[in-house]
């Protein structure tokens, strides 16, 4: 069997559908099924297929800009769309995958979200650990295998400055980084995120 005959046929791309209210508003419910959304991201999306249609259809872009911000006002009235809820749920998660606050606020900040629902959802992480940002940075060198994580001592010493950039880039601070790279007791560093008990 020759390679080209391991290709697949080129297929023409089907033109988008038309950015209609009704096609708007079941796109926008199909995404909000499948995906946590700010107000903001959801607007990109539904705003990308306005663009789309424009240019396959020649419908007006401003008609589709006003049935988009008329179905954003719509959704954050009935509650399906919440950025406080959404920032709050985006801050545990991301802090449980090894995000520094600083981090956190960035990306927060990067899907459209008002910075006082930033603020609220950044307390709300307080309040979930004792210790939130030395949790994440355990998380962190966790999932990485970073300092105590690594398996072998010799690699482990070689590394030492690697894995401290490794963390600084994550937005924790260089004492923060110290501490966890050069710990010979996770546990008690663990402890301390659960308030040692």
């Amino acid at each position: 069997m020759s390679p080209e005959s391991n290709k697949r046929p080129n297929r023409e791309r089907r033109a988008p559908k038309k950015a209609t209210a009704a096609y708007l508003e079941r796109a926008a419910l199909f995404y909000l099924e499948r995906y946590a959304a700010s107000a903001d991201s959801l607007r990109r999306v539904l705003m990308r297929k306005v663009h789309r249609s424009t240019e396959a259809h020649g419908s007006d872009p401003a008609e589709g800009a006003a049935a988009v911000e008329a179905l954003i006002a719509r959704f954050l009235n009935a509650g399906l769309l919440d950025d406080g809820l959404y920032a709050r749920g985006q801050a545990v998660s991301l802090g449980r995958r090894g995000n520094s606050e600083r981090a956190i606020r960035l990306k927060l900040r990067q899907r459209g979200v008002a910075e006082p629902d930033i603020a609220q959802a950044l307390t709300a992480r307080r309040e979930e650990s004792d210790d939130p940002e030395l949790a994440a940075a355990l998380a962190y060198a966790r999932r990485r295998r970073l300092g105590p994580y690594r398996t072998d001592p010799t690699a482990r010493t070689e590394a030492r400055m690697k894995d401290l950039a490794a963390l600084a880039r994550r937005g924790f601070t260089p004492a923060l980084c110290k501490r966890v790279i050069d710990t010979d007791d996770l546990e008690e560093l663990w402890d301390e995120t659960r308030g040692g008990v």
